[in-house]
């Protein structure tokens, strides 16, 4: 018999993660409020409003589910809604079923992390934010971490992939990040998002123990002004804005991956040049299509 998973959220990670399973041999269900967009993917579409207990009923018993829902805007109202709140009510949900979820999977952030000076962190860091995002963020954490059904966070430093290009763009325009203060930033490539939750969904599978948490970010924090200077150069491009005061604002760490490396998983791209090389090309933004 086929294994089941359960995408709640299933958007452009949850896509990307459900051809995966799909070529693996599961059946996917993508649930998502708007399905229709889901035709054509091979991924079963089902209708849910996470307010609203009726088509929280209808969702689909699973072996494996996976929580990668967005918020609709960047406003505490729809966090809460998108991540504490509606993930409450799927675990809820799903944990009065007879047959309840193998192995649950919520997909959070690095935002949950408040360091600033550059610090590494892993999962045994302090989780401290101070931003409503990464509060709420962590709020849900703790539910599904406190929760009965079995279940792993595991959180994303900045997801870029195709359409997901505004760095590149914004050294397209000539800006980039001041050289000093150094300020370090973390990303992981949109296919890697699904490898590292195929990847663990394997592991459950396998009956592997699998840890509360997880950080899933590539192998090589960079200085944001080292990844435009390097975009700058694929691009041909002079940077002459130095942007500031969006940076002042943001956190400056290295986000260390080694438990998930150490589960046997390895990267699609494990640094900014192998990802964003991908990126550049498919995206068409390379006059030459050369990397340098």
């Amino acid at each position: 018999m086929k294994t089941t998973t359960l995408i709640v959220g299933c958007g452009d990670i949850g896509i990307t993660l459900g051809r995966e399973l799909l070529a693996s041999g599961h059946r996917v269900i993508g649930a998502r409020r708007r399905p229709e967009r889901l035709a054509d993917s091979g991924i079963e579409g089902v209708k849910v409003d996470l307010a609203d207990p009726e088509t929280l009923a209808e969702l689909p018993d699973a072996d494996i589910l996976v929580y990668v829902v967005s918020a609709d805007r960047f406003e505490e109202e729809a966090y809460r809604a998108a991540y504490p709140e509606g993930l409450k009510a799927v675990l809820a949900t799903m944990a009065t079923r007879d047959k309840a979820p193998r192995h649950v999977f919520f997909v959070s952030s690095t935002s949950v992390y408040a360091q600033r000076d550059g610090e590494v962190v892993d999962e045994t860091s302090p989780a401290e934010p101070t931003g409503f995002s990464g509060v709420l963020m962590r709020e849900a954490e703790q539910a599904l971490i406190e929760h009965d059904l079995p279940g792993s966070v595991v959180r994303f430093s900045g997801i870029y992939g195709p359409g997901r290009d505004r760095l590149i763009r914004q050294v397209g325009e000539g800006r980039i990040a001041p050289a000093s203060p150094t300020m370090y930033s973390n990303r992981i490539h949109r296919d890697d998002c699904a490898g590292v939750l195929a990847h663990l969904i394997g592991k459950a599978l396998e009956g592997a123990t699998l840890e509360p948490l997880y950080l899933a970010s590539d192998t090589e924090p960079a200085p944001l002004n080292e990844v435009m200077t390097w975009l700058a150069k694929q691009l041909k491009v002079e940077c002459t804005e130095t942007i500031q005061s969006p940076l002042r604002r943001r956190a400056s760490k290295r986000c260390d991956s080694s438990l998930l490396i150490d589960s046997g998983y390895r990267f699609r791209y494990p640094t900014f040049r192998d990802g964003y090389t991908q990126v550049l090309k498919e995206g068409g933004f390379l006059k030459a299509g050369v990397v340098e």
